[in-house]
């Protein structure tokens, strides 16, 4: 999750074209995200660009919770990156005053972060296809108060902390890009707003408190126990993937909540929504100013080649994860042979207990396998021949 936090924050507005006067990149980077999206929910009548720097402001808002609540705490940075989960995968530097680490923690910071995101989605809603939506950021401007002291520290820049891993990706060094952003591009900031809430309520529906609780006390004690060398299996990182991989199984397993996995499944067919929406209003455009995700006719600001069929191949990729979150194409499981395969809209609409070895086995995907036409991935795998290596990268940057 480090690049799509640094694409979500680039989309924030920082000059609005209906609003010339307010200087929000100015804003941000003098008084920060909460006291700018203090003074952009306060500003009368607000113009479409505005409405997209609130959900720009809201989003990183979210970010910014989240790395606030990491920070305060004694997590384990390896375990958390090892997640591979939003928010606990971004860098962290070292804080000596930091409480004692909670198994709360980690739904706790979900809980706020999907408050931040719907907000963020309250304001991108507003924008309407016809609105005129003119923003530009200059992405050195935005930091997050990681150890929320009110001021800018090293390390706080949003392309220092959520921004990291860039370089890997991208050809050059990012010295963070101005992009002027428009309204398709509020459509793909509301689909990545989807897409993360998707996420945090898919945890919250799996209730990870009590696993993280099990694992960590467990570990304790045998640690007390036997401090000592441990055999050389585990030298180079004591057993910690075993505990992330514990973690996980415990997580998984039992009986999610059906309220937070149906908020999941509308969560991710906004996010196709949305995105879809994005490709419809960028195909219009005639402009080309420092685009973010470019039309056949325009260049992108960023150091990334984009083909010029990339968003018909794209869209057909959504296409088939939309009509498998619809139930219209089954998932293929082992046992079940060509013609069926396992509904997943009926499994996120009515989750069951989990249990891998029935899973495996086929017990447990009994209520929800039917006869029907199954997901192939062909549309993924023609997505990903036309980027070859690179496919993993423009996959999070078109979300």
């Amino acid at each position: 999750m480090r690049l799509p936090i640094f694409f979500a924050a680039a989309t924030l507005g920082l000059t609005s074209a209906a609003s010339a006067q307010t200087n929000y990149s100015q804003m941000i980077r003098d008084t920060g995200l909460t006291q700018t999206e203090s003074a952009l929910s306060a500003l009368p009548d607000k113009t479409p660009s505005d409405m997209f720097a609130l959900g720009g402001v809201r989003f990183l808002g979210a970010v910014e919770g989240a790395l606030q609540a990491l920070y305060a705490t004694q997590i384990n940075r390896e375990m958390a990156e090892m997640s591979g989960l939003p928010f606990l995968r971004l860098p962290l530097p070292p804080n000596p005053d930091a409480v004692p680490f909670r198994p709360e923690l980690i739904a706790e910071t979900y809980e706020a972060a999907l408050v931040d995101l719907q907000n963020s989605l309250d304001a991108l809603d507003t924008i309407t296809d016809s609105d005129a939506v003119a923003v530009t950021i200059n992405t050195g401007d935005l930091w997050f108060d990681i150890n929320a002291n009110g001021t800018r520290d090293p390390g706080e820049g949003m392309l220092e902390s959520a921004g990291a891993q860039l370089n890997q990706g991208l050809v050059g060094d990012v010295k963070g890009p101005t992009i002027r952003f428009d309204t398709a591009d509020a459509a793909w900031l509301s689909a990545y707003a989807h897409l993360l809430s998707g996420v945090g309520e898919t945890v919250l529906a799996l209730d990870p408190t009590s696993a993280i609780a099990r694992v960590t006390e467990s570990t304790a004690a045998i640690k007390a126990i036997s401090p000592g060398p441990k055999p050389l299996f585990f030298t180079q990182d004591d057993g910690m993937w075993i505990d992330v991989a514990a973690m996980f199984i415990h997580t998984i397993e039992g009986q999610p909540d059906a309220t937070r996995s149906q908020a999941a499944h509308a969560h991710f067919l906004g996010m196709i929504a949305d995105n879809r929406s994005f490709w419809t209003r960028v195909a219009t455009e005639t402009d080309n100013k420092l685009e973010w995700i470019p039309n056949p006719r325009q260049s992108s600001a960023l150091p990334l080649e984009f083909p010029a069929d990339i968003g018909a191949r794209w869209r057909d990729v959504l296409a088939e994860a939309e009509a498998v979150l619809n139930g219209d194409l089954l998932i293929p499981h082992w046992r079940l042979g060509d013609g069926a395969g396992i509904n997943l809209a009926m499994a996120m609409q009515n989750p069951p207990k989990i249990d891998f070895i029935s899973i495996f086995q086929g017990e447990a995907i009994l209520p929800f396998a039917q006869v029907g036409p199954r997901m192939s991935g062909q549309s993924l795998t023609a997505f990903s021949r036309m980027l070859g290596g690179d496919a993993a990268l423009y996959m999070i940057v078109l979300n």
